[in-house]
């Protein structure tokens, strides 16, 4: 896998001003691996992507907690039911609820504080695939991208099937989890 030209790459197109709530976002989500991945979105659903195919999201204004990944591995039947090596989300094509880790993602809440919408790509549910998030209006021009293969850096308690985990799955512990908002750097920060 050449993780620095493959990426699973989200753009992201307002197309009016932000200040105006009414209008909806348009998220482009394109594979650009040489394999098939199942993208999905909460909200959203999913879908099979070949190489180079679109999938395109459009998105309600004040949506929040909201995310979107690349699955992998998946098969499904004719009814839309089956499963997926990473990012599995109940066993369905459409999704309705966030993908089981490992799954890197793109997370976003548009319309909020100052009417702005905010965006990032997260490894708090492990990686998967390498990732970039670009918008494409609006004046903002700089996205995030994820693009090593942190597959092979990896620690060896960390791996899973398809990817990697994140600490606080792996151990639940608060000093990976960070639930009581009292911790610090771990040895996997």
């Amino acid at each position: 896998m050449l993780f620095k030209t493959m990426l699973f790459l989200i753009s992201i197109f307002q197309p009016v001003a932000i200040l105006d709530k009414r209008k909806q976002a348009r998220f482009d989500i394109i594979n650009n691996y040489p394999y098939t991945v199942w993208a999905a979105a909460v909200p959203g659903g999913g879908k099979q992507l070949n190489r180079g195919e679109t999938w395109t999201l459009n998105v309600n204004p004040g949506t929040t907690q909201a995310r979107i990944w690349a699955r992998t591995k998946c098969t499904f039947d004719g009814s839309g039911r089956g499963k997926c090596e990473t990012g599995d989300c109940g066993g369905l094509l459409q999704c309705k609820a966030y993908g089981v880790p490992p799954n890197t993602l793109a997370e976003y809440a548009s319309n909020q504080f100052g009417n702005m919408d905010f965006f990032d790509t997260s490894l708090v549910d492990g990686f998967n695939v390498p990732m970039e998030f670009n918008p494409t209006s609006n004046g903002c021009t700089h996205g995030i991208k994820c693009t090593a293969d942190i597959n092979r850096q990896c620690p060896r308690e960390l791996k899973a099937l398809g990817g990697y985990n994140n600490p606080c799955t792996v151990f639940k512990t608060d000093q990976y989890c960070c639930n009581s908002g009292k911790c610090g750097p771990t040895n996997y920060s």
